[in-house]
């Protein structure tokens, strides 16, 4: 979904929303700090497998994924972080590692890490590494229906 096709999504759901350009950059914490946004607002998708389905991580940029953690959280039976051949496909109009955290519109699940709950708005990737849509912390939830659990902790063998 190229960012016209998002933005049209979150317009027909009346969502007030802000588009920020920035230079390309590549991992959460160069997005955060190019476009003066704090990591802990900057949510990045992860995509991972929960008991062989592709499903979305979204969790503050500063933060990685506990796969441990979400396992236990979501009551899973194996949670794997999913590999780019994998996922691609599910999302042709994004570039690679910027796709939008709106699992719903792509027949995934939506696991939200409990830390983005704490503000009041969240910022993410548009499908591409030059533009993040800012946007309230609950209209993300009301589009996205986010499974919301603790699953966010510092880098270990068992964190992406």
């Amino acid at each position: 979904m190229p960012l016209s096709s998002l933005k049209e999504y979150l317009d027909k759901n009346r969502v007030k929303y802000l588009v920020i350009s920035h230079s390309p950059a590549f991992t959460a914490q160069g997005i955060a700090a190019l476009a003066h946004i704090p990591g802990k607002e900057l949510a990045k998708t992860v995509v991972v497998k929960v008991d062989g389905e592709l499903a979305l991580a979204v969790l503050p940029a500063s933060l990685h994924v506990n796969l441990a953690m979400l396992k236990d959280d979501i009551d899973a039976k194996k949670v794997q972080l999913a590999s780019e051949d994998e996922f691609k496909n599910k999302f042709p109009e994004c570039e690679t590692g910027a796709m939008p955290p709106f699992g719903n519109l792509y027949g995934m699940r939506v696991f939200a890490d409990e830390n983005l709950a704490r503000d009041k708005e969240i910022a993410f990737n548009a499908c591409s590494h030059r533009e993040l849509i800012r946007l309230a912390w609950e209209d993300f939830v009301r589009l996205a229906q986010p499974k919301v659990v603790k699953f966010a902790g510092s880098r270990s063998a068992e964190a992406a």
